[in-house]
């Protein structure tokens, strides 16, 4: 019998590419901040988001968010800034390829921290493939024998941290505002370029000006690309998809953050350092398979005694899983 194969569609491959966005970001962050300096790049990347997001925020007329939802949107503008900052400074004193996979680290403690927050204790097969994913960062960061992570390594390992952090309380935060998406990321956008503008200082201005055509290159695909194209079509997507098959797509993220710093970057990574590079992928999509079955036996189970007789039908809606925000 024949097996159909079904084709991949455009919300698919429109998730794919935000994954290859964010995974190839961190070798045009390396040689912008390697031209005119961290603080000045990150800067420039979140000033020319902020300036499309700001045009697209006009066309659809979308309101800002007010009081309560304002302060909280400036609030996770202050933690994106940390995660992007922290990228781009380990980014700075590593290897692009070994950024791209360390920063995959949060696929990893996202659902943790979600679970502690919420007191739903995740299995203990999760936190195997957890532990499998730190053995596979004591292999990359290793080279030819084990040894600590470098400045750069733990950077980017702190940004991981952060971002799942980030990621947690976002979902906590604005869960059942109805203040718009666009808007919001419009905010934490202007926080992101007001914070490291005032960081670079007299810096910008000479940063600005002495930048070559390539160094514009990278500052605006940072810019446009990885931030304003990537929320905007990640935002489109989960909407008409699944959380689960978005988070798989986007999951692909240090795949793709591999073959850019090894085929284009030429970045050398041994043996070890391939192994170490695939335990992590597959310790992050181990994790996110057992977390998802872990929420969807729960919502299910939660369900069945809710539609039990003499109980009432109506039950709050389990929180999907969404995916992370990328680099």
């Amino acid at each position: 019998m024949a097996v159909r194969l079904h084709r991949p569609s455009a919300i698919d491959l429109l998730l794919v590419a935000v994954a290859a966005v964010w995974g190839s970001s961190f070798l045009p962050a390396k040689g912008l901040a390697a031209e005119v300096g961290v603080p000045s790049a990150v800067a420039l990347r979140f000033l020319a988001a902020a300036v499309a997001m700001g045009m697209i925020c006009l066309v659809r007329r979308e309101r800002l968010p007010r009081g309560r939802g304002l302060a909280v949107a400036a609030l996770l503008g202050c933690s994106q800034a940390a995660i992007i900052g922290l990228e781009t400074w380990g980014v700075h004193l590593t290897s692009a390829t070994n950024a791209g996979l360390l920063i995959s680290l949060s696929l990893v403690m996202t659902p943790a921290l979600e679970g502690l927050a919420s007191r739903d204790w995740l299995p203990r097969s999760y936190f195997v493939a957890a532990v499998a994913a730190v053995v596979g960062v004591a292999l990359l960061v290793g080279g030819g024998g084990f040894r600590p992570p470098t400045a750069g390594d733990a950077l980017v390992i702190v940004a991981a941290v952060v971002r799942a952090l980030h990621v947690t309380a976002s979902a906590r935060l604005t869960r059942g505002r109805s203040d718009g998406t666009f808007g919001v990321v419009l905010v934490q956008l202007l926080v992101c370029a007001l914070g490291f503008s005032l960081l670079a200082g007299g810096d910008l201005l000479p940063a600005v000006t002495r930048l070559d055509a390539g160094g514009w290159a990278s500052a605006l695909f940072l810019g446009l690309l990885c931030s304003v194209f990537a929320f905007a079509v990640q935002l489109w997507a989960v909407r008409r998809t699944s959380a689960a098959r978005a988070s798989i797509l986007m999951g692909t993220e240090p795949v793709w953050a591999l073959l850019v710093g090894v085929l284009l970057g030429g970045e050398p990574i041994g043996p070890l350092g391939l192994v170490g590079a695939a335990v992590i992928v597959a310790a992050g999509y181990a994790g996110q398979a057992i977390e998802r079955r872990h929420r969807e036996g729960a919502a299910a189970r939660l369900s069945a005694r809710l539609s039990a007789p003499g109980r009432s039908t109506s039950a709050p809606p389990a929180p999907a899983g969404t995916p992370s925000d990328g680099g």
